[in-house]
């Protein structure tokens, strides 16, 4: 395992787990609004050192292949967290929260496979994928903070529920995709 700064922050998103948990189930006296505050923070900072951690790999020359397995694992983990905890709060429709996991599962299972056949290249990350992370990205925090900003111009919970409407539709859109590039080598190896 390498420790360098990359990987401890990509630790560090998997440690805030268990705190943005916390924030909603554990009796600290925090009042509707100021847990909704809280997990937003804890889900926005680790959104922000997702990006850092890469950026600074990429910098600093520090890839390595645990990185490139656990910031995926990282990722993948505190989207479902937020998405369970959504769901449970009533601010998430379970069908949308279903169709992110299933689809997560599936192409992590996917690029495993064509990986251990040499063909990981053919379900490369792609813009559809990066555009359905920005989109679930900014919905979550949205729908965890549950609420209005700006001097009540914006109203989170509207903006959550288009935006992670939006990034359900490119969920299935991008999944589609990347099992029609996966489908030549599927069928050689069925």
């Amino acid at each position: 395992m390498v420790w360098n700064l990359p990987n401890l922050l990509t630790w560090a998103r998997i440690m805030a787990i268990p705190l943005l948990v916390a924030v909603f189930y554990l009796p600290m006296g925090l009042s509707e609004p100021e847990r909704n505050l809280w997990s937003t923070v804890i889900f926005v900072v680790a959104a922000v050192t997702d990006w850092i951690d890469g950026w600074l790999a990429r910098k600093w020359n520090q890839t390595s292949p645990f990185g490139a397995f656990l910031d995926p694992v990282a990722d993948k983990l505190m989207v479902c967290t937020a998405l369970v905890a959504l769901i449970e709060l009533d601010r998430l429709n379970p069908i949308i929260g279903l169709i992110i996991v299933g689809r997560e599962i599936t192409i992590s299972a996917l690029r495993e496979w064509m990986a251990s056949v040499g063909a990981r290249a053919s379900v490369a990350v792609n813009w559809m994928g990066k555009a359905k992370t920005i989109a679930q990205m900014v919905a979550i925090p949205f729908l965890l903070f549950h609420g209005s900003i700006f001097w009540g111009l914006v109203d989170t919970r509207a903006w959550g529920l288009v935006l992670i409407w939006g990034a359900a539709v490119l969920t299935v859109v991008s999944m589609v995709y990347y099992l029609r590039a996966a489908w030549p080598e599927l069928q050689k190896k069925a």
